[in-house]
């Protein structure tokens, strides 16, 4: 898709562009294959998460993968409909359900990402608290501008830090962002060109490849 994209403004490129879709339409086509595979390591996904120790974890996760299962049970029916077995199956309204229920999976698993984040953070906070405790310095008088700039510079940092502690919630978050820009367009909640649902892919596509390639980098499930 992105791609297609960057060729479609450039003249004499038509023909490129059309063995992209094509491409593109084979690729898509070939996953439906792998569809059913996908449910039943779902639903295994989905008992798995309800033996998570902490509580907005456990929640999030289940019900992210239960509707990931629904959707991808929707992906299936939409795929026996393009080759033909049922044709009689309304298009429009299993995509919308599909994008749906993806949409709904990955805002759950955003909201387990930033409930981890709010823990990281406060980690961070408390550690560097108890350091400055410590060192018993009274800080310096400063106006409320500054104080609201400290605040944002510090939020920040602390948030740039709780990554970097931790790759795998980086990673994590980074991927959910990447494919929920697709859902959200299809529903029309975000509207968003090709360009940047194509790029969002592209990202989500290589933080999948990195936890794949390094298994140490998947987020783990407490």
């Amino acid at each position: 898709m992105l791609l297609s994209h960057l060729l479609e403004p450039h003249a004499g490129q038509e023909k490129v562009v059309m063995k992209l879709k094509k491409l593109e339409s084979s690729v898509s086509s070939g996953r439906k294959w792998f569809r059913l595979g996908n449910v039943v390591h779902a639903v295994q996904a989905t008992e798995q998460s309800l033996h998570a120790t902490d509580l907005v974890p456990r929640v999030c996760l289940t019900l992210a993968n239960l509707n990931r299962v629904l959707y991808f049970i929707c992906d299936t029916v939409l795929w026996v409909r393009s080759v033909g077995l049922a044709s009689g199956i309304n298009k429009e309204k299993w995509r919308t359900w599909a994008a749906r229920y993806y949409c709904s999976s990955l805002l759950l698993s955003l909201a387990r990402d930033l409930y981890e984040i709010s823990l990281q953070m406060e980690q961070i906070a408390h550690d560097r608290a108890k350091r400055e405790q410590s060192q018993s310095q009274e800080p310096p008088g400063c106006s409320v501008a500054d104080e609201e700039t400290e605040w944002l510079q510090s939020f920040l940092l602390l948030l740039f830090r709780s990554l970097r502690k931790r790759p795998p919630l980086f990673l994590d978050t980074v991927k959910n962002l990447g494919d929920i820009l697709n859902p959200l367009h299809q529903l029309g909640i975000y509207k968003s060109s090709p360009g940047v649902i194509g790029l969002g892919g592209l990202v989500s596509s290589i933080a999948g490849i990195i936890t794949v390639a390094c298994p140490h980098m998947k987020l783990k499930m407490h």
